[in-house]
């Protein structure tokens, strides 16, 4: 590249192009990289000539499904590859320095000092055995000199900036101490306490809640704006990529497949796979009741290079072409009205040379990097024309062609309105803070969480009911308690009639025949020595149900069911993908026949396109076999598309529940609408609908009194510290709210 034009596409200004000279001005630039991993018996193409770049101060964001090389790439600037990894091709250019051929000890002066990292899981990525304050100063130590006293009051000064309560008191704690909002606050302390000139953040959010991500995310941004960083931000979470970043990289089994600014890519997504990614968004859904568009079959084997166009498998309108010649990057200048979605303007046409037959009213630029840096660019013979196709239309299904969007069954789940299925009646879960009983009796008291605090709801036949809320309100402890694996401290959970705290243990046992739990983490939850067959087969064995011959037909059954190979039964957990996994889970929790799933966070790590076809299936099976689920989620667009009912919970308390669509778009509770607000919306144009949810949420070993959430809420007044608010309907039947001052105006609209 000899002459480059930036792109800065921010959330708050439109896509413009301007010259920024020379390579010189770039800060990364990443050029045919290709990474492979070489195990024992195979060799795997991890990166396949990825290009990117990056100017100073600017946000890249990069996107695809799992194991599309997202993560491969930024531990390739950082030289992090797995055991068995080399860069056998390409360049990258960091600051005048190929960091691809760089010494160790080069990339040790690299790592945490010019380039900060925050990994995806902070608790994995933390010494159990270190202090926060020695982790944090530990940079500074090995890279600026600092002594230790100085670098510990360093430590502690950054502890502050990102927002750790009592920082000075943190230093002294270990990682276990702190709550997951806490330990990622403390991974992006040690990657910037060094005030490095890029940021990478894999995954930075996934396993928190909205209002937690929000907070990370805005302390991200704010961290960026000071000290004038440059960020690659890498993530499945489309929502956060199109508020916070300025341009975006489409990745596909090891290959860039599309490059554009964020609010060009949103509103006019050109490569197949990308039009298909977006159509998979529950938020995209034009019918709660109808199935998601999800992308056929798996992304190629990474082992041998498939030939062609590497998305063709799975295209609706791959043609022989695609499936002969591999289409290169390409970009082109899309000539759009001055009125349009995004409201780019054309910059002026370049050479007409684009090898993949650009769609009407393109002017093809030639190929991606080697004149323009920020154009839209992208890889695919039959693109998407925004001005006859309409990419965006959650209507379209991008692979029809190759699977036809099967219409939900006409027939409806059983009849819910007396069909009640599980009851809770003021239901509490204290949990002890001391282990030590005399320390119980002298502090009677204050002794006690209340996990759970007074819960109580209905979940009939064949009925989804959603869970939402922070992390630690309690609503994972709720579904231990409906599975029977804690007992409740007061009040009583009733399954078809019988209270399952008054089930002696064979009783008990029989009930988890009709209660079944489906773990956020399948992997975590299955054991790594046991083959699939034998996994599945053993609630079977438990429970003395057949012969094995009769089990085996019904793994084979399971298995169907979820739309495995019967084949799986001799693999391992760890052979199989992450949606794969969690279909594995689900056909755990359906081994038994349950009349009830507890799905705990079922598709919170899954990439958009996995998480869709998790959740048509979830759907499916519920209309087959007339299943309930209580579906535990913090992720608002898939509980509203999934959920019949929904329960709003806030520091142990069910503060909202009703019918999900009246929940959804005419809360009544501030902490739903704060939820709401709060939440990432996947389009760079999007206002937030009202001020987000900020604060943290008290200790449930200390909660206000009166209303829970009064020292969060806006609207709170005299009373609200007083008097707790009783459940009550003031706008819409079945639509209840615990509030003193409930958005009833805002609910009439």
């Amino acid at each position: 590249m000899t002459d480059s034009t930036a792109s800065t596409d921010s959330t708050a200004s439109t896509d413009s192009t301007a010259s920024t000279g020379s390579t010189g001005s770039l800060l990364l630039r990443v050029d045919d990289l290709h990474v492979e991993i070489a195990g024992r018996d195979r060799t795997v193409h991890a990166l396949d000539g990825v290009s990117l770049d990056l100017a100073p101060g600017e946000a890249l964001g990069i996107v695809g499904e799992s194991g599309c090389g997202k993560t491969m790439t930024a531990l390739s600037v950082l030289g992090l590859l797995p055991g068995g990894g080399r860069i056998t091709g390409g360049s990258i250019d960091f600051g005048g320095t190929d960091l691809a051929t760089a010494t160790e000890p080069v990339l040790r002066g690299v790592r945490g000092n010019s380039i900060g990292m925050v990994f995806q899981d902070p608790l994995t990525s933390l010494n159990p055995t270190m202090t926060i304050g020695a982790q944090v100063a530990e940079p500074l130590l090995l890279h600026k000199g600092l002594g230790k006293a100085e670098a510990w009051q360093r430590a502690e000064e950054m502890l502050r900036l990102v927002g750790l309560p009592t920082p000075g008191e943190r230093l002294k704690n270990y990682p276990h101490q702190l709550s997951g909002g806490m330990r990622q606050r403390v991974a992006i302390a040690m990657a910037l306490i060094c005030e490095p000139e890029l940021l990478i953040a894999d995954e930075p959010t996934t396993a928190l809640d909205v209002t937690t991500q929000a907070q990370i995310l805005e302390l991200i941004d704010d961290l960026r704006s000071r000290l004038g960083m440059a960020m690659i931000l890498v993530t499945h979470d489309l929502g956060v990529i199109a508020r916070r970043v300025d341009r975006v990289a489409v990745m596909y089994a090891g290959k860039t497949v599309e490059r554009a600014g964020v609010r060009t890519l949103f509103a006019a997504p050109r490569h197949r796979y990308t039009q298909a990614l977006f159509a998979a968004l529950p938020e995209r859904a034009a019918d709660e009741s109808q199935p998601l568009a999800t992308i056929p079959g798996l992304p190629p084997s990474l082992v041998t290079r498939p030939a062609g166009c590497r998305f063709a498998p799975r295209c609706g309108f791959a043609t022989g072409e695609c499936r002969e010649l591999e289409p290169e990057l390409s970009e082109v200048v899309l000539p759009l009205p001055a009125a349009s979605r995004n409201g780019d303007s054309a910059p002026a046409p370049g050479p007409r040379t684009a090898p993949h037959g650009p769609a009407t009213g393109d002017i093809p630029v030639g190929r991606a990097g080697a004149a323009r840096r920020g154009a839209h660019a992208f890889a695919c013979f039959h693109p998407v024309d925004p001005a006859v196709d309409p990419a965006v239309d959650p209507a379209v299904d991008p692979v029809a062609e190759v699977v036809p969007a099967v219409p939900a069954a006409p027939a409806a789940p059983p009849s819910r309105a007396d069909e009640t299925l599980l009851t809770l009646t003021d239901v509490t879960k204290d949990y002890p803070l001391h282990s030590s009983p005399f320390a119980l009796r002298r502090r009677a008291a204050a002794a006690v969480v209340s996990a759970v605090a007074g819960v109580s709801l209905i979940v009939r036949r064949g009925e989804t009911f959603g869970i939402v809320g922070e992390s630690g309100c309690g609503k994972s402890t709720l579904g231990r308690l409906v599975v029977g694996m804690e007992e409740p401290t007061r009040g009583t959970v009733r399954f078809a009639d019988r209270d399952i705290a008054a089930l002696d243990r064979r009783a008990l046992r029989a009930h988890r025949r009709e209660v079944q739990l489906m773990f956020q983490d399948s992997y975590a939850s299955m054991d790594p020595r046991m083959r699939v067959g034998a996994i599945l087969r053993e609630p079977l064995v438990i429970q003395g149900i057949g012969d094995r011959a009769a089990q085996n037909a019904r793994i084979a059954g399971l298995l169907d069911d979820v739309g495995l190979d019967r084949g799986a039964v001799d693999r391992y957990p760890h052979e199989f993908s992450g949606g794969q996994r969690q279909r594995l889970g689900l056909a755990r929790a359906l081994a038994l026949s349950p009349s009830l799933v507890v799905a705990d966070e079922p598709v919170s790590a899954l990439d958009v396109s996995v998480q869709a076809q998790i959740l048509n299936l979830m759907r499916d099976l519920q209309r087959e076999k007339g299943l309930a689920y209580l579906f535990i989620s913090h992720d608002l667009a898939v509980v509203r598309h999934l959920a019949d009912t929904v329960g709003v919970m806030y520091l142990g308390k069910l503060v909202e529940t009703g019918p999900a669509a009246s929940v959804f778009d005419a809360p009544l509770h501030p902490y739903t609408r704060g939820l709401l607000d709060t939440a990432e919306q996947p389009d760079p144009a999007a206002e937030a609908a009202g001020a987000p949810l900020g604060g943290e949420a008290p200790s449930a070993a200390d909660p206000p009194s009166g209303c829970r959430f009064r020292t969060r809420c806006p609207a709170a007044q005299e009373i609200c510290a007083r008097i707790e608010p009783a459940p009550a309907e003031p706008a819409v039947p079945g639509h209840r709210v615990a509030c003193h001052f409930p958005l009833v105006a805002a609910a009439g609209r």
